[in-house]
Protein backbone atom coordinates (compact mmCIF):
# COMPACT_ATOMS: atom_id res chain seq x y z
CA UNK A 1 0.00 0.00 0.00
CA UNK A 2 0.87 3.44 -0.72
CA UNK A 3 0.14 6.40 1.58
CA UNK A 4 0.41 10.14 0.22
CA UNK A 5 0.28 12.94 2.20
CA UNK A 6 0.27 15.48 -0.31
CA UNK A 7 1.70 19.16 -0.44
CA UNK A 8 2.33 21.81 -3.33
CA UNK A 9 6.31 22.32 -1.39
CA UNK A 10 6.50 18.81 0.20
CA UNK A 11 4.56 15.59 -0.38
CA UNK A 12 5.17 12.62 1.87
CA UNK A 13 4.96 9.35 1.25
CA UNK A 14 4.96 6.21 2.85
CA UNK A 15 5.01 2.29 1.44
CA UNK A 16 4.06 -0.48 3.57
CA UNK A 17 3.37 -4.38 2.87
CA UNK A 18 0.45 -5.37 4.75
CA UNK A 19 -0.31 -9.39 4.96
CA UNK A 20 -3.56 -10.44 6.70
CA UNK A 21 -3.54 -7.92 10.49
CA UNK A 22 0.23 -7.57 9.91
CA UNK A 23 1.49 -4.72 8.37
CA UNK A 24 5.29 -4.27 7.34
CA UNK A 25 7.46 -0.82 6.50
CA UNK A 26 8.63 -0.94 3.05
CA UNK A 27 9.84 2.74 2.46
CA UNK A 28 8.96 6.10 3.21
CA UNK A 29 10.20 10.19 2.02
CA UNK A 30 9.24 12.98 0.95
CA UNK A 31 8.71 14.84 -2.89
CA UNK A 32 10.27 18.00 -2.76
CA UNK A 33 9.65 20.72 -5.11
CA UNK A 34 12.30 23.07 -6.00
CA UNK A 35 11.68 26.66 -4.40
CA UNK A 36 10.47 29.58 -6.62
CA UNK A 37 9.36 26.69 -9.08
CA UNK A 38 5.57 27.64 -10.77
CA UNK A 39 3.18 25.78 -9.87
CA UNK A 40 3.34 23.54 -12.93
CA UNK A 41 6.57 22.51 -12.84
CA UNK A 42 5.63 21.25 -9.08
CA UNK A 43 2.85 19.22 -10.15
CA UNK A 44 5.05 18.21 -12.81
CA UNK A 45 7.83 16.55 -10.00
CA UNK A 46 5.09 15.73 -8.08
CA UNK A 47 3.70 13.43 -10.73
CA UNK A 48 7.07 12.25 -12.23
CA UNK A 49 7.99 10.91 -8.75
CA UNK A 50 4.55 9.45 -7.64
CA UNK A 51 5.56 7.78 -10.95
CA UNK A 52 8.90 6.47 -10.18
CA UNK A 53 7.43 5.49 -6.73
CA UNK A 54 4.81 3.21 -8.21
CA UNK A 55 6.75 1.84 -10.61
CA UNK A 56 9.16 1.03 -8.03
CA UNK A 57 7.56 -0.55 -5.56
CA UNK A 58 4.44 -1.79 -7.53
CA UNK A 59 1.87 -1.21 -4.91
CA UNK A 60 -2.17 -2.49 -5.15
CA UNK A 61 -3.67 0.33 -3.36
CA UNK A 62 -3.01 3.87 -2.15
CA UNK A 63 -4.34 6.19 0.28
CA UNK A 64 -4.33 10.02 0.18
CA UNK A 65 -4.93 12.00 2.94
CA UNK A 66 -8.19 14.63 2.23
CA UNK A 67 -7.87 18.30 2.06
CA UNK A 68 -8.43 20.67 5.09
CA UNK A 69 -9.99 24.10 4.48
CA UNK A 70 -6.88 26.47 5.75
CA UNK A 71 -7.04 30.00 6.57
CA UNK A 72 -5.52 31.34 3.52
CA UNK A 73 -8.08 30.33 0.75
CA UNK A 74 -5.16 30.12 -1.90
CA UNK A 75 -2.68 28.11 0.36
CA UNK A 76 -5.59 25.38 0.55
CA UNK A 77 -6.38 25.75 -3.39
CA UNK A 78 -2.17 24.76 -4.32
CA UNK A 79 -2.57 21.95 -1.73
CA UNK A 80 -5.57 21.16 -3.45
CA UNK A 81 -3.73 21.07 -6.63
CA UNK A 82 -0.95 19.03 -5.51
CA UNK A 83 -3.23 16.59 -4.11
CA UNK A 84 -4.90 16.30 -7.14
CA UNK A 85 -2.05 16.02 -9.20
CA UNK A 86 -0.97 12.86 -6.90
CA UNK A 87 -4.33 10.87 -7.00
CA UNK A 88 -3.88 11.54 -11.22
CA UNK A 89 -0.77 9.86 -11.00
CA UNK A 90 -1.96 7.14 -9.00
CA UNK A 91 -4.75 6.93 -11.04
CA UNK A 92 -2.95 7.03 -13.88
CA UNK A 93 -1.43 3.54 -12.88
CA UNK A 94 -4.76 1.92 -12.33
CA UNK A 95 -4.71 2.04 -8.46
CA UNK A 96 -7.66 1.77 -6.35
CA UNK A 97 -7.40 5.10 -3.86
CA UNK A 98 -8.70 5.36 -0.91
CA UNK A 99 -9.18 9.35 1.01
CA UNK A 100 -8.66 9.95 4.86
CA UNK A 101 -9.07 12.87 6.81
CA UNK A 102 -5.81 13.65 8.79
CA UNK A 103 -7.03 12.48 12.17
CA UNK A 104 -8.34 8.89 10.78
CA UNK A 105 -4.79 8.57 9.90
CA UNK A 106 -4.15 9.25 13.20
CA UNK A 107 -6.49 7.44 15.09
CA UNK A 108 -5.58 4.32 12.88
CA UNK A 109 -1.85 5.22 13.68
CA UNK A 110 -1.37 5.90 17.36
CA UNK A 111 -5.28 4.35 18.25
Amino acid sequence: MLGIDPGSRVTGFGVIDVHGREHHYVASGCIKTPTGASLSERIAVIVRHIDEIIRHYQPHQAAIEQVFVNVNPAATLMLGQARGAAIAALVMHDLPVFEYTALQVKQAVVG
